[in-house]
């Protein structure tokens, strides 16, 4: 006779979403304590039930495409790798990068140690040379189409949006290779003002490409990351298929609930020892952020005046100072400069810029509490890759959505999707 498993079903739950209870306790902020006692038997909040079921879920739907169904993408406009780290993380295999800062080009190198080159500059690069592949990626460059970069433009009296002969023509080096390659389906990203740029038309340019001159089925959603991490980072993505007759749409996708928004607390530095020290950002036995992030007494004074005499005008310009239970603002490639956008609270001292280390944690590169992103480059160019970057779990999350429509055997897909989660945690 079988002997009956004493296991709850929350603790099924949980071991088959391959998660200890400190590790489950970081990514829903609930303690141990009360973990141990959903594990007991006590009744956990539906949404927690709700939370792991789905994570069960795309546990199994990633192993067996990752088995099954290995496809090929390319990575444009890579940057440090945000989308390429989400599109592998169901079983893609990038075969072409390019990207042409040569910072960016190191710590990307440092983090995937690609088997084939890296290509520069991809106005040069003829769509022939690149090597067939089911999914383009790309996060073509966002500053003729951001509220900053238009405003910088106009004061200076240059071109923005498709006029930019430097930037905004990025577009077109895509639309020619997807022509060229016709790949299953793409996935590009940009900021949110794309779609208010030069009243909508940039826009509906963009879409009568896409649609009526390259024949993709798109759908787009500007979606905010700080479902995912402490961060208040709104991005448009759009997502195209080759195959117009599927049903994929973008607004489907499920975000976690609000209730479930991860806080500051778990991407900073916790200087209680728990954490190992990282002697580029912390020392001694209980890893303490360095001084050198604490801000100047001259910068600080300098931001307050900053901000003083905007409130005095009527503005919202100034700093954003937050603690652990708080939400950030976005995080911006001019972090480096002061800082101001995310400045973190000190007992007794003046407040700290994050280390580029939480800001790979707070941008996805790094899961909480973990150090394992290479950093090769200066602070300050850190500061500008994390800024300019994709939220990692953001695109993981279209990643998976997407996933289904990538695939080449639909009906064993159909099979998985409607496959029982509470059968998945049975003994």
């Amino acid at each position: 006779m079988k002997k009956k498993s004493n296991l709850t079903y929350f603790s099924r739950l949980r071991e088959k979403a391959g998660l200890s209870i400190d590790e489950l306790s970081l990514e829903i902020e609930y303690s141990p304590r009360q973990i141990y006692r959903y594990e007991k038997g006590f009744n956990p909040p539906k949404l927690v039930i709700q939370w792991l079921e789905n994570k069960v879920q795309e546990n199994s739907n990633i192993t067996y495409f990752k088995r099954k169904n290995e496809f090929k993408f390319i990575d444009l406009f890579a940057g440090i790798g945000g989308l390429r780290k989400g599109f592998e993380s169901i079983g893609g295999k990038c075969v072409y990068t390019s990207e042409w800062d040569n910072y960016c080009r190191e710590t990307y190198i440092k983090n995937f140690h690609p088997d084939h080159k890296i290509d520069g500059d991809i106005t040069q690069v003829n769509e022939q040379d690149i090597p067939e592949h089911d999914v383009l990626l790309a996060g073509f460059p966002c500053q003729p189409f951001s509220i900053a970069g238009v405003s910088k433009k106009n004061a200076l009296g240059r071109p923005h949006g498709f006029l930019d002969k430097a930037q905004g023509t990025l577009f077109f080096d895509v639309a020619r290779i997807i022509k060229y390659h016709q790949p299953k389906a793409f996935l590009l990203e940009n900021v949110k003002n794309l779609v208010n740029h030069d009243k909508g038309n940039t826009f509906s340019v963009i879409k009568q490409i896409l649609e009526s001159e390259l024949g993709y089925k798109i759908s787009c959603r500007v979606i905010n990351a700080k479902s995912f991490v402490p961060q208040n980072r709104e991005r448009i993505f759009i997502v195209g298929f080759k195959d117009t007759n599927n049903n994929f749409d973008l607004n489907n996708l499920v975000l976690p609930p609000s209730e479930l928004e991860p806080k500051l607390k778990a991407i900073l530095h916790p200087e209680d020892g728990s954490e190992p020290e990282e002697s580029r950002f912390t020392h001694g036995k209980k890893a303490k952020v360095l001084e050198k992030y604490t801000l100047t007494e001259h910068l600080w004074n300098y931001l307050q005046n900053y901000a003083e005499k905007h409130k005095a005008k009527g503005n919202g310009f100034g700093y954003g100072l937050f603690g652990g239970d708080d939400i950030g603002r976005t995080l911006s490639a001019r972090y480096y400069k002061d800082g101001s956008e995310i400045l973190i609270k000190q007992d007794d001292k003046r407040p700290r810029r994050l280390t580029p280390r939480e800001c790979a944690r707070l941008m996805g590169f790094d899961k909480q509490r973990q150090s394992e992103f290479v950093i090769p480059v200066s602070d300050t160019q850190a500061y500008k890759q994390f800024g300019n970057s994709v939220v990692v779990p953001v695109v993981e999350a279209i990643a998976k959505h997407m996933m289904p429509y990538i695939i080449e055997n639909s009906e064993q897909n159909v099979l998985l999707r409607a496959e029982n989660v509470k059968q998945l945690a049975m003994v």
